[in-house]
């Protein structure tokens, strides 16, 4: 097994040059964010969506292992608390914006 250079994985210019052919416009960006946005969220939801559904499926009886059940609720968990941190450091952004003096 041959083992890679790291050198060749260094940053080529290309990626930090600042061409304004490549930078987003101000409304491109919004929307990037907002679909960023979105895709978080409805990943938050699908998780807590399964973990109910294996949580049910344990309550009832069904062929589901606890650890699969254990599991898929810490995911959740822990997609919420990432969540609610990332908000409170946008609103905390936000005030601190709003602070600002003109």
């Amino acid at each position: 097994m041959a083992i890679q250079s790291i050198t060749a994985l260094a940053p080529s210019e290309s990626l930090f040059k600042t061409d304004k052919a490549m930078q987003p416009t101000a409304y491109e960006a919004q929307q990037n964010f907002g679909n960023y946005l979105k895709e978080a969220i409805n990943d938050l939801n699908s998780k807590q969506q399964t973990s109910d559904m294996m949580t049910e499926k344990l309550v009832r009886g069904d062929n589901v292992e606890l650890h699969d059940v254990m599991i898929a609720a810490q995911k959740a968990t822990i997609t919420l608390n990432a969540t609610m941190e990332v908000r409170n450091k946008v609103i905390e952004a936000y005030q601190e914006i709003i602070r600002m003096p003109v």
